[in-house]
């Protein structure tokens, strides 16, 4: 990209590409300003921060007052606030889901065997003798000549579904994406499909590998209360999960003759095909509107103001819910406090330096833990404009256990932003490797997927993979560990004195010499011919 693409780090010492580079920025993220926010945010008092509760309250109350004293402006015109309007639905399931047909009857345990909710506003919602029909991995996708609603009406019967798609594992580049999974392997994906398809429900079957987390985090996300965007978009009755050995139960029990159901949805023209079974379940609900809150900073530029660098990261979690281990605090120091401490560290290292031609834009969404629903309000109603958003920097859950040698950009290949990733990597000495597990739908994760679905070029990435003094085995068995037992678990605590700091540290500072970088160009990173999110930008 020429020379636009100069960079502002000053390498001292050129060293090998095996140790690290020592240089100078033009400011310097602070640990201890990242140490400080984590410990707050992640703290008891904040009671896990969920949207609609009092700790979703202090928690934007804390940023607003954050922001103030960094001296950044409201960013949403004399606001700090931008407004989401939602609904809380507290969903009670009925303890059994009855099964019957095939000459039989039995029954499926709540938490156990499945997880269900709903996004209808009723007081009440049930399947009732629902048919339950096997459609494959739920996916509609012309473009790949793929149909697995096709020859069947919909109306009152449930879909049960495999998660990710047809690609995963199947050895096939030319599947899908192969291993990479696309955004039809998402669950939020199945249940808007299902939902177009006019049934009145759908089951997706749960498996460690191709979901990339286990049933517990499941159990945890799927119980209780839950938020969603109020609109007019088609929602079918009640939605959840069913464990793999559940879903086993039911072909055990079905008139399916092909038990490997796995390969069976893979082939190329499946269609569905009924259990014969029906299933019944009734939720009852507790229905709350309110308005959660998006919490938005400006620091204007100079001869560039009208142009922006959006930086982002979801400030809640999961709030308080079922106990595990007598604490049921789901504190959430990982995912994400640290990307919310990162934002403040990343507007105090701005506010320490030569004040930039582009503005910057800091912004706290909500509600990511229900659907990224914060960041798809604001792409549903941006403060700036997207065609002038040059790029947006996301930051959600830093976990690394020390200085990290990788950087691993999620979604690689999609854009210019990879460069820009590259080049602020080799002068700390490190290199650029793609996610290295693409068929866990990373890229559809987080927050940054709502800016790229309106055009907006992101980058996603942290070091990950290997560490300068820690080996890749270790990092993953660390990693492994943190998937099994603390994500989503309460056990996500931030320890002062212990929780190693200093991966996050020159993480932060990477993503803040990119920003810097971009807010002092002309230069707008364009996205690659082959991203299918190249056509939103124009």
């Amino acid at each position: 990209m020429k020379n636009t693409l100069k960079f502002l780090l000053i390498t001292l010492l050129i060293v090998s590409c095996k140790t690290e580079k020592r240089e100078t920025t033009i400011a310097e993220v602070s640990k201890e300003t990242l140490g400080k926010h984590i410990e707050v945010l992640a703290s008891d008092d904040f009671q896990g921060r969920m949207p609609f509760t009092e700790g979703g309250q202090k928690t934007t109350n804390y940023l607003e007052q954050e922001f103030k004293k960094l001296g950044l402006q409201p960013g949403n015109g004399d606001s700090y606030f931008q407004d989401v309007p939602m609904v809380e639905i507290d969903a009670t399931p009925s303890e059994k889901m009855n099964i019957s047909g095939n000459n039989q009857k039995f029954d499926l345990d709540l938490l156990k065997d499945f997880v269900v909710t709903t996004s209808k506003t009723d007081a009440e919602v049930s399947l009732e003798n629902s048919e339950l029909v096997f459609a494959g991995f739920g996916i509609v996708a012309p473009e790949y000549g793929w149909d697995d609603y096709a020859g069947i009406d919909w109306k009152g019967k449930t879909a049960v579904v495999l998660v990710n798609d047809p690609g995963f594992e199947s050895g096939d580049k030319s599947l899908f994406k192969g291993n990479e999974m696309t955004y039809y392997g998402r669950w939020t994906y199945k249940f808007e499909e299902a939902a177009r398809q006019g049934a009145a429900g759908i089951l997706i079957i749960h498996d460690i590998k191709p979901a990339s987390y286990g049933w517990n985090v499941v159990q945890s996300g799927w119980s209780g209360a839950h938020l969603t965007l109020e609109s007019d978009t088609p929602k079918v009755d009640v939605a959840g999960w069913i464990s793999n050995e559940t879903a086993t139960k039911l072909f055990e029990s079905s008139e399916i003759k092909n038990k490997n159901f796995n390969e069976l949805a893979k082939s190329k023209g499946f269609k569905a095909m009924s259990f014969e079974l029906n299933a019944s379940v009734k939720i009852t609900n507790k229905i709350k509107r309110d308005q959660s809150k998006n919490v938005v900073a400006l620091l204007p530029g100079t001869t560039q103001k009208d142009e922006y660098i959006i930086y982002s990261a979801h400030w809640d979690h999961l709030g308080v819910g079922r106990a595990i281990n007598n604490d049921s605090i789901y504190n959430g120091a990982v995912d994400n406090a640290s990307g919310t401490a990162a934002l403040l560290a990343i507007a105090e290292a701005f506010k320490n330096s030569p004040q930039q031609k582009r503005s910057i834009i800091l912004l706290a969404v909500t509600a990511e833990e229900q659907g990224l629903l914060g960041s798809a309000y604001y792409s549903e109603h941006p403060i700036y404009e997207p065609k002038k958003t040059v790029a947006n920097i996301n930051m959600d859950a830093f976990n690394s256990p020390g200085r990290m040698k990788d950087l691993t950009i999620t979604g690689f290949g999609h854009s210019e932003m990879d460069e820009y990733g590259k080049v602020a990597a080799e002068a700390q000495g490190r290199y650029v490797i793609p996610d290295p597990s693409p068929e866990k739908g990373y890229f559809f994760r987080s927050d940054h997927f709502n800016f790229a679905k309106i055009g907006i070029p992101p980058i996603y990435a942290q070091g990950e993979y290997e560490g300068f003094n820690i080996s890749v085995d270790s990092i993953k068995v660390l990693n492994d560990d943190y998937s099994k037992n603390r994500y989503h678990q309460p056990s996500d605590e931030y320890v002062p004195g212990v929780t190693n700091l200093s991966g996050m540290q020159l993480d932060v500072q990477l993503l803040f010499n990119i920003g810097y970088r971009l807010s002092n160009e002309s230069y707008f990173p364009k996205w690659y011919d082959t991203s299918e999110f190249k056509a939103a930008r124009k």
